[in-house]
């Protein structure tokens, strides 16, 4: 129309609904009574977000200045190249006369933000927060490890999804990242500085809304500066260099052992001279954390987590030995992988899907069901079987008086699902078994 000045458009995504939206409209402005939104809580953001649901899809919407909608679009592409944990952008809408644009990003489907997981979380198991500073830890250094400064890390600029026994965080705000070659050493360390110290302000804002008595305060300063502590040692494993004799090889077993455990794949192993004698250093070239997720991938055509993939490796090498007790003979690989997803994997993931009550995806509620029946069996001295297990997973009766209380929320009622009572159960090996503990 002659006259009428148009947004300027670019969706990576050919959705209908979302080329129907007043894009021309400032956010704040847009009725509900005619665009699909959602209410969907948020924490505090400087910039206005609201959520569409068109096409069967979920979009989070955020207005911003149009500079740094478009810086923010474009790394958030970048982190999606690379593979990082981070929010996928959708597209980004220029608005005429404004000034602003509306940055476009998928909805991260079973997740949730830290203020709904700390009010669930038990004030006197710190152990249960370790696993979310862990989550944090292990993000920033995802991407200080791709070049990634971050520049505002921070609870409320974060969500987390379960990945089997463990949380995944997942980079939500890009506003001030900045993206390099690498990073320096001083860089990575202020961005750690920020992340301290905001993780610190989130929890104690959050302990008074709660309510929370003031001598728990200093705990939990304690628990925001582990998560340097925490950073630190992750850090250190994946970019060690030890000195070893030309005749004690043996230890790179042990080093590439433990980067695999922490669900490191290795590109590279390379020995060189050290300079003094039969020294020599040893430096591993560390790729992505995806060592059992590739491994399952490879064997079963399923994609799952490191640490769903972690589990069900687990359960795949126990149905094989069994095979291989029954039979008396070796079982390939390949036979086991296929008749394990086919006869116990397939079964296993419907049924434990429905016991959760349809909440998040069949993988984990597998993933949930093998955590409550290894828990059911320890009390027990026995193994208790599918049954017990997925019943108690019904009910959500799993061995601990603080997960009992838990109800797992449904994802379909409008609200971000809740950690499950198995997961607040485990009181087993922790997520790192490299990092520090709080027990």
């Amino acid at each position: 129309m002659r006259g009428v000045a148009l947004p300027d458009l670019r969706l990576r995504v050919a959705s209908p609904g979302l080329l129907a939206l007043p894009w021309q409209t400032p956010l704040r402005d847009w009725d509900a009574t005619e665009v699909p939104m959602r209410d969907v809580p948020v924490g505090p953001s400087r910039h206005l977000v609201r959520f569409v649901e068109t096409d069967g899809s979920l979009w989070a919407l955020k207005e911003l200045p149009q500079r740094i909608a478009e810086k923010e679009y474009a790394v958030l592409r970048d982190l999606e190249q690379r593979s990082l944990p981070a929010v996928r952008p959708a597209g980004r809408v220029i608005q005429p006369d404004e000034g602003n644009a509306i940055l476009v990003t998928h909805f991260l489907k079973d997740s949730w933000q830290y203020r709904r997981l700390f009010m669930r979380l038990p004030a006197e198991q710190p152990k249960h927060r370790a696993r979310l500073l862990d989550a944090m830890a292990s993000l920033l250094v995802d991407l200080h490890r791709h070049g990634v400064f971050w520049g505002d890390c921070s609870l409320a600029n974060t969500l987390f999804s379960r990945d089997g026994q463990l949380l995944q965080a997942w980079l939500v705000d890009a506003e001030t990242s900045e993206i390099h070659p690498a990073l320096s050493d001083g860089q990575r360390l202020h961005d750690l500085d920020i992340l301290v110290e905001n993780v610190a302000g989130g929890m104690l804002d959050l302990a008074v809304r709660l309510d929370r008595p003031p001598e728990v305060y200093d705990d939990l300063l304690d628990e925001a500066a582990s998560v340097g502590t925490r950073y630190q040692a992750l850090w250190d494993v994946l970019h060690a260099q030890p000195i070893i004799s030309f005749d004690e090889r043996f230890q790179i077993e042990g080093q590439i052992r433990k980067l695999h455990e922490l669900g490191f794949a290795v590109d590279e192993v390379a020995l060189v001279p050290a300079g003094h004698g039969d020294a020599l250093r040893l430096k591993v070239a560390v790729a992505d954390r995806h060592y059992h997720a590739s491994q399952l991938r490879d064997l079963t055509g399923l994609v799952a987590g490191e640490g769903q993939a972690t589990i069900l490796l687990g359960d795949l090498r126990a149905y094989q030995g069994q095979l291989q007790q029954e039979s008396r003979a070796p079982v390939p690989d390949s036979v086991a992988a296929r008749r394990w997803a086919t006869e116990i994997l397939t079964p296993g993931m419907d049924r434990a899907h429905i016991a959760a009550a349809g909440v998040g995806s069949p993988i984990q509620a597998y993933c949930d069901l093998l955590e409550v029946r290894w828990l059911l069996s320890e009390r027990a001295g026995r193994d208790v079987g599918d049954e017990v297990a997925l019943e108690a997973l019904a009910r959500r009766a799993v061995p601990s008086e603080a997960a009992a209380a838990m109800a797992i929320a449904d994802a379909h009622t409008g609200q971000l699902p809740a950690i499950s009572a198995a997961e607040l159960a485990m009181d087993h090996e922790d997520a790192h078994p490299f990092l520090p503990t709080d027990d």
